[in-house]
């Protein structure tokens, strides 16, 4: 009687019949249908579903954990924020995104204001101005009179990250934006524009995030611990 396998799976190569009993696994075959009976004989052997037996005791213990190593710097002493801030910091984050999420469309039907107008999505220069404001991307030195009566000039200051700005832009937007702000901040100093920015587009970041999305963040990392390590050095004088 033919295998289930046997029925299903068509021949490839015609095999003669053969008496198995006399058949002796242990000899060599003698010649090529002798040797596809043999390969036959043996796979009749083996049982249809084989389930494996594994002691989980002994994987335990030969268990390799692989740690990507980003390049980020460790925390100087008394720079380290606690674990309670940590996981507190990472839940409010979760609530911001699950909040955007949802209201996104809300925000998205809102109409902007008649000064904002969004640059194209390729327009690094005119993302980087409109983010962080003319007097950050040319380096203008405000006196304490400029301080003093800032004013409502988005274009001088940056547009803050709105969510009636933010909920226009799809993921290639929101990645490419990122990109322009954190290589931006790879060659210039954190300005409280430029953190208010990467966080709200960091919270509009869909899940699953793309390798793009890891590597930005991975960057903006390793980019924040230098920035950290180096207010040792502003702290003490170095």
């Amino acid at each position: 009687m033919k295998s289930d396998v046997e029925e299903l799976m068509p021949k490839l190569l015609p095999v003669e019949p053969c008496d198995t009993d006399d058949f002796d696994l242990s000899e060599p075959p003698r010649n090529p249908q002798e040797y596809l009976r043999q390969v036959q004989l043996e796979a009749s052997l083996f049982p249809d579903v084989v389930v494996a037996q594994i002691d989980p005791k002994k994987l335990k213990k030969k268990q390799t954990v692989n740690v990507s190593v980003t390049g980020c710097q460790a925390a100087p002493a008394g720079f380290s924020p606690s674990l309670k801030w940590q996981q507190h910091q990472v839940s409010y984050f979760s609530e911001i995104r699950q909040s955007i999420n949802k209201h996104r469309s809300h925000w998205k039907a809102k109409s902007l204001d008649d000064n904002v107008i969004l640059p194209k999505p390729d327009d690094e220069e005119g993302w980087k101005k409109f983010c962080l404001g003319d007097n950050v991307y040319h380096g203008v030195v405000l006196t304490s009179d400029d301080n003093e009566c800032p004013g409502l000039d988005y274009i001088k200051v940056g547009f803050p990250p709105f969510l009636s700005i933010v909920s226009r832009l799809n993921q290639a937007t929101v990645s490419t934006v990122l990109e322009f702000l954190i290589n931006w901040f790879e060659d210039q100093d954190f300005v409280p524009q430029l953190g208010r920015w990467l966080y709200a587009l960091l919270a509009c970041l869909e899940k699953p995030l793309l390798p793009e999305a890891h590597s930005l963040i991975r960057q903006l990392a390793r980019r924040c611990s230098d920035v950290r390590a180096s207010l040792v050095g502003e702290l003490f004088g170095f």
